[in-house]
Formats: structure tokens, sequence, C-alpha cells
């Protein structure tokens, strides 16, 4: 069972470690710094369990742009648990009560980029597909 909070200062080493250990290379962990360092984050979430904090969630600020409107949204990403915590529900137990918290704040679009058939779980009503 995961405890989901909001992050804090007493955080910042360990989500480096989650981010390093999920995804076993360090550009995650880099966007995370840099989103956090230019205060670009609508939303950041841990998950713990045991008091340890076992994976990380974050939200931030997207605009969509058409050539007749900007749309405000969120975009979802990286989340990242440690792999000891990976198909248990880590991400789950983040992303719900994730989009529920920007939901409440009055957000109503959010894009994600990521696998459409792990993110279709959570709602999500339209899937874009890359074309290579």
């Amino acid at each position: 069972m995961f405890q989901v909070r909001r992050e804090n200062l007493d955080d910042l080493k360990i989500i480096r470690e989650v981010w390093n250990g999920a995804f076993g290379r360090p550009e995650e962990a880099g966007l995370v710094e840099a989103l956090r360092r230019r205060g670009a984050m609508t939303l950041s979430l841990v998950a713990v369990q045991a008091g340890r904090v076992m994976g990380q969630l974050l939200f931030s600020p997207v605009t969509i742009k058409s050539p007749w409107d900007s749309l405000p949204a969120v975009g979802l990403g990286p989340v990242g648990v440690f792999p000891a915590c990976q198909r248990k529900g880590g991400g789950s137990a983040l992303i719900r009560p994730g989009w529920s918290r920007c939901q409440q704040e009055g957000h109503q679009l959010a894009v994600v980029l990521g696998d459409p058939d792990y993110y279709a779980r959570f709602g999500s009503s339209c899937q874009l597909r890359p074309h290579l």
C-alpha cells in the first residue's frame, strides 16, 4: 500500500534515485530538476511505502497551440517508481490522485507522452500514436 503526498525538500535526493532506478539513465532526473528550477511544476507527488519514497509523478504546465486557438493544459510526466514497485500499483497510486488534484485545481486537459496501452486505463479517451 502506498501513501501519496506532495513532494518536499527532504525528498529531492531520493527522487533523483527514483528516476535513475526507474529508467536506468539520468535524463528523466535532469528533466524533473530543470522543471523544478524553472518553477514549471504544476504538481509533484511522491508515493511512500514504509516511510520511504518509492516513486514520483510530475505535472507541468503545457499550452496546446493551433493556428486558431491556444488551450491551457498540464503535461503528465514523467512518472517513475523504483523497479521493486513496478507492476505493483506504484504508478497507479500516483496517477489517479494526481489527475484528480489537477482537476480540483481547475485543469481540464492533460497530455501524456507514453505508452497508450498503459495510460488508457486511467481514462484516456484519445490516444495518439506517433507515425515513425
